[in-house]
């Protein structure tokens, strides 16, 4: 199997060359540091994702969910003995994202900061901003920065056969001023490319 890769015309010293033409003009003396050195990012690149990438990613489909209002996508990622902090079990949670899903349309998350205070033995706690809005004009609003309502989770995840479910969260309404400097740099710079 042949890779064809383009690289910036300073990798191979001035050159705009294709990586398959690049090697066969080098000396092989000049040709094993370079292909070690692939070799190296390709495994960095192309290893296996770490529980920080996996609960991370676990956060962005959360809010993809809410987005897609897709209430069993939802809930296949909450523990069985999921709770939150007013007690509500995972059957109560779907009684009230149902009840969220009709009386707010065109939902919009944008998933700002994430902190992750530690993972050890299949279990995580994190805390992550999230800007939420709601309403008719969906499409215009993720065009246009109206105001949206800030809320800072609090998460208990555990891992079940490989996988991270969410097994305990706590949110507050927190204004602008109480939110991460990463997640404000977040914010600032969605609704400066609108």
């Amino acid at each position: 199997m042949f890779f064809r890769c383009q690289f910036p015309p300073s990798f191979f010293g001035g050159n705009s060359l294709n990586f398959d033409r690049a090697m066969t003009k080098k000396s092989p003396a000049k040709t094993f540091p370079v292909l070690i050195t692939l070799c190296f990012f390709l495994l960095v690149a192309c290893g296996p994702k770490t529980d920080e990438d996996r609960v991370r990613e676990l956060m962005k489909e959360a809010g993809q969910l809410i987005e897609k209002k897709e209430l069993s996508g939802l809930l296949d990622i909450l523990s069985d003995d999921y709770s939150d902090y007013r007690g509500r079990d995972k059957i109560q949670t779907k009684d009230m994202v149902q009840t969220y899903f009709r009386e707010f349309r065109g939902i919009v998350v944008h998933l700002l900061g994430t902190r992750i205070d530690g993972i050890d033995l299949g279990k995580a706690t994190i805390r992550t901003d999230a800007a939420v809005s709601s309403g008719a004009a969906k499409a215009f609003r993720k065009l246009v920065p109206l105001s949206t309502d800030n809320f800072r989770f609090q998460i208990e995840l555990i891992e079940k056969q490989g996988r991270w479910l969410i097994r305990y969260a706590e949110w507050e309404h927190i204004g602008v001023e109480e939110l991460f400097p990463e997640s404000l740099s977040i914010l600032k710079k969605i609704f400066s490319e609108k």
